[in-house]
């Protein structure tokens, strides 16, 4: 049996175990970016258990398989849970998180060697062009595999961004599936607050991607949204997934909420949280 290939109801066990790493992880060292690792959970427990062909014996090139980037860095601690409860290392090794000497950084590096990490990032913006790179990089090489980018809707503020944006479309980088975490929220409140969006469907196509859009908190309207894009790749176009998220999702008190971004709960809260969070398999 396929590790990588759960159905829906494996996916959602999976995903209660990693919201439960998250707030034991930004917990323990009382800092970190819960609200977006929440929201994004379901994003990534579907690549990496589902949608993507990834191998976790890691190479760093990653030839003949499809490669995942995160721009917005600062939501390691989803993405450290995600590569150890998929094999790329130790589950155990969840505990050092923002710890001195470990390999789990705040924001993804790679000179620690780090499994599954291609990239630093966290310095935001930089993901889409990195994403690009790849993606053509393997239409090089004859490599016939995908590369996915997450990206935060607060990180399309940052112009290198939209420069990407329009190069993706005019090279024809059709390997390539883009994701902004639409939660409405960063750091500082509202994203519209901060710097108005505006129509981002309509946006991202009049630069010439192909738009889908989905909840990416439901494992029914996302699943399909990703195989769709799947399914639109190599037709001259690069996809642009809108994910409409929640930030702090599955944490009732945290949900929706800016002021969740960077802060870690409390010893009452996360125990409250963990209680919300009843995981099949809990064994960090």
């Amino acid at each position: 049996m396929n590790p990588f290939n759960k159905d829906t109801e494996e996916l959602k066990t999976i995903a209660a175990q990693v919201r439960r790493d998250i707030l034991r992880m930004v917990h323990a060292v009382n800092s970190g970016h819960p609200g977006g690792s929440l929201g994004c959970t379901e994003l990534l427990v579907s690549l990496y258990f589902k949608i993507m062909d990834h191998n976790p014996d890691f190479k760093m090139e990653g030839r003949n398989e499809d490669l995942f980037f995160l721009s917005n860095g600062h939501i390691s601690p989803v993405w450290y849970s995600v590569l150890a409860r998929a094999g790329y290392f130790d589950v155990k090794e969840l505990a050092t998180f923002r710890k001195l000497d470990s390999r789990l950084q705040g924001h993804p590096a790679t000179e620690e060697g780090l499994p599954g990490i291609r990239i630093a990032s966290g310095s935001l913006g930089q993901g889409l062009s990195v994403a690009t790179g790849a993606a053509q990089a393997k239409k090089l090489n004859n490599d016939d595999k995908l590369v996915y980018v997450l990206m935060g809707d607060g990180e399309l503020d940052e112009g290198q961004v939209w420069e990407a944006a329009m190069y993706a479309p005019h090279h024809k980088v059709d390997n390539l599936i883009a994701i902004v975490d639409r939660n409405g929220q960063q750091i500082d409140g509202p994203t519209d607050a901060i710097m108005y969006l505006g129509n981002l469907h309509a946006k991202w196509e009049s630069f010439g991607w192909k738009v889908l859009e989905t909840n990416g908190n439901d494992f029914n309207d996302l699943l399909p949204t990703l195989e769709e894009a799947k399914s639109l790749t190599s037709q001259g176009k690069p996809i642009m997934i809108l994910m409409n998220t929640i930030m702090g999702y599955g944490v009732d008190f945290m949900m929706g909420s800016h002021k969740w971004h960077g802060v870690a709960p409390n010893d009452a809260q996360l125990q409250e949280a963990l209680l919300q969070l009843k995981a099949a398999n809990d064994d960090y």
